[in-house]
């Protein structure tokens, strides 16, 4: 394997590589979209830890989200799973392999809707992973559709009202098992690049869940740019596809403050900044916080809760020292005097 050489005159981190060497290829999401700036984050922590890359697995499912990968960590191992089953697809990576860095990318409805119970069992086991669910509250792929954790009483463009109360996923995890679980919004830079920082640092399944505003299918009535509008105002010589443009979402506000970010619908998002007395190893406080920011329409981000000395799953199995996926057919067979043992024994 190749080791990447950096450039003369160029900042590199403690490994000797340059910000550059960890970006994938070129994003095809809609401008503004909320999961590049994840991207872009996932791109800095890496590069700040000074992780080797090559010792990385991406993992993802379906859906805009898990494009995303694609996106980040270009000389990393990936795999794009079917829709809903990556928390699987990574188990099995990490039991082949448990010297790896894992990271998944999902999306509230690969996560929320086909893959929920994939994802119990991924919260409970306490595999080691770092577990980013892009959140914006919609099928983005399918025409924007209300994902399983779009807040009760939201709108879609069409005018149709959410009738149903939102999944939190944050919730869901400390209820299940994780071992690390914090919120951010995709555009408080410092607060998302903090937390994937010390995601990097855990072993155990960090759980994240950033919300992410998707522009495409949350253009407001009334702009000259909106799909209503082109479409009532557009005389095709073809079909195209438009997408409309925004400014990426960007803030930065006080530990224990409350900030409200209006989304490219004219909606409002209230984020509510975890105190920095806060002490996340404590479960039911971190409970209370989540049930309490969200009864007064408020998301808490920041580190939520850390159980930091809890075994792993791949600690529970006693694996040996190398990784399984490199070990001869002679350690991982049972010789033919063990089979017939073993069979003689259940006569």
């Amino acid at each position: 394997m190749t080791t990447p050489v950096a450039r003369p005159g160029k900042k590199v981190n403690r490994i000797g590589l340059e910000m550059q060497q960890y970006r994938g290829g070129k994003t095809t999401l809609c401008a503004g979209c909320g999961h590049n700036a994840i991207s872009e984050r996932i791109i800095e922590a890496f590069w700040e830890m000074g992780v080797d890359a090559r010792r990385v697995i991406k993992l993802s499912g379906i859906g805009c989200s898990s494009k995303s990968p694609a996106y980040f960590l270009g000389t990393a191992h990936g795999f794009n799973a079917v829709h809903g089953r990556m928390p699987s697809v990574g188990t099995g990576a990490m039991l082949a392999n448990h010297k790896l860095i894992a990271i998944g990318v999902s999306g509230d409805g690969d996560t929320g809707a086909i893959g929920i119970g994939q994802f119990v069992h991924l919260m409970r086991r306490n595999l080691p992973i770092i577990y980013i669910i892009e959140d914006n509250g919609c099928y983005g792929l399918t025409k924007g559709q209300f994902s399983p954790t779009a807040d009760l009483g939201s709108k879609l463009k069409t005018g149709v009202v959410n009738e149903l109360p939102a999944i939190d996923t944050c919730a869901l995890a400390i209820e299940l098992g994780a071992t690390f679980v914090a919120r951010s919004f995709s555009g408080d830079k410092k607060q998302l690049l903090a937390i994937l920082k010390a995601a990097l640092s855990h072993r155990g399944t960090s759980m994240i869940d950033v919300l992410s505003p998707c522009v495409t299918f949350n253009d407001h009535e009334g702009s000259t740019k909106s799909y209503a509008y082109v479409k009532d105002h557009d005389d095709p010589i073809d079909e195209v596809s438009f997408v409309p443009f925004f400014e990426d979402l960007s803030i930065d506000y006080d530990p224990g403050t409350t900030t409200a970010v209006t989304m490219h619908d004219g909606s409002t998002l209230y984020l509510k900044k975890l105190e920095t007395d806060y002490a996340p190893t404590d479960k039911l406080q971190a409970l209370r916080v989540l049930h309490e920011t969200a009864r007064r329409g408020e998301f808490a981000t920041g580190v939520i809760y850390v159980e930091p000395h809890r075994a792993s799953f791949t600690d529970l199995l006693n694996l040996v020292d190398e990784p399984l996926a490199t070990l001869p057919i002679g350690k991982v067979r049972p010789s033919k005097e063990a089979l017939d043992e073993i069979m003689e024994s259940l006569r």
